[in-house]
């Protein structure tokens, strides 16, 4: 069967970087989404150039704009069902991902019929300062609990990744902000869904991160993975 793959990248202020992004990604996939965060620069514009569909998302969140991608998607696919994707991949606008790996995000979907991929970001892949120690430290710590409570062999919460479509509207996301994808982790483990991780090189990011290169930024994001997984723990 032929696979139908559209990508949601949700940016926030990634004008010097959003291009490279979209240029790199694989011909493989049918429609790429940029969902502007809020934006103040020229994301919106650059990301339009370059090809890409181009949404506005004006309640800043990373889970508000992957939640408006998602929200166009079904509306495309309600309005002509050949527009329905069999894939969805996430991916992030400031380059620190390389986009020329989403053939490798996708292959265990199509060549093995799994269901959720997570591109991990292996220390012997990363560039040297990739990742901050609070972000390694992070990761850790939400893999080793979700290892404890739900036996999972997440290594990182990587926000490269693949889904079956059908399979993501089924998780009902709903985090709109620093938890999406702990809770899309999580769901994936209640609802047993099959999975798997790929390595991934990583590099240090264009410009500054929102989340990990602030202190409110990585403790919002902390508090808000723990909620996820202790929520779900004794659900």
């Amino acid at each position: 069967m032929s696979q139908l793959i559209k990508v949601i990248i949700p940016a926030y202020n990634e004008q010097d970087s959003i291009a490279n992004v979209i240029n790199d990604i694989p011909t493989i996939v049918e429609e790429i989404i940029v969902v502007s965060n809020n934006s103040t620069d020229n994301t919106e514009v650059n990301a339009k150039n370059a090809g890409a569909t181009v949404l506005t998302e004006n309640k800043k969140g990373y889970g508000y704009a992957c939640l408006k991608g998602m929200k166009y998607i079904a509306s495309t696919a309600q309005k002509n069902p050949a527009e329905k994707p069999t894939i969805v991949v996430f991916l992030d606008g400031d380059y620190s991902d390389y986009p020329e790996q989403l053939t490798e995000i996708v292959a265990p979907i199509i060549e093995n019929d799994i269901d959720f991929v997570i591109g991990a970001r292996i220390k012997r892949l990363r560039e040297h300062g990739a990742m901050t120690p609070q972000q390694v430290f992070g990761n850790w710590l939400a893999t080793s609990l979700m290892k404890l409570f739900f036996k999972a062999t997440f290594t990182d919460l990587g926000p490269f990744r693949a889904i079956k479509y059908d399979k993501l509207l089924a998780l009902q996301m709903e985090d709109k902000t620093y938890g999406w994808t702990v809770e899309m982790q999580l769901k994936a483990l209640k609802q047993k869904l099959s999975y798997v991780e790929i390595p991934m090189k990583y590099r240090n990011r264009i410009g500054v991160s929102k989340v990990s290169g602030t202190v409110k930024g990585s403790i919002m994001a902390g508090v808000k993975i723990l909620g996820w997984i202790f929520k779900y723990s004794f659900k």
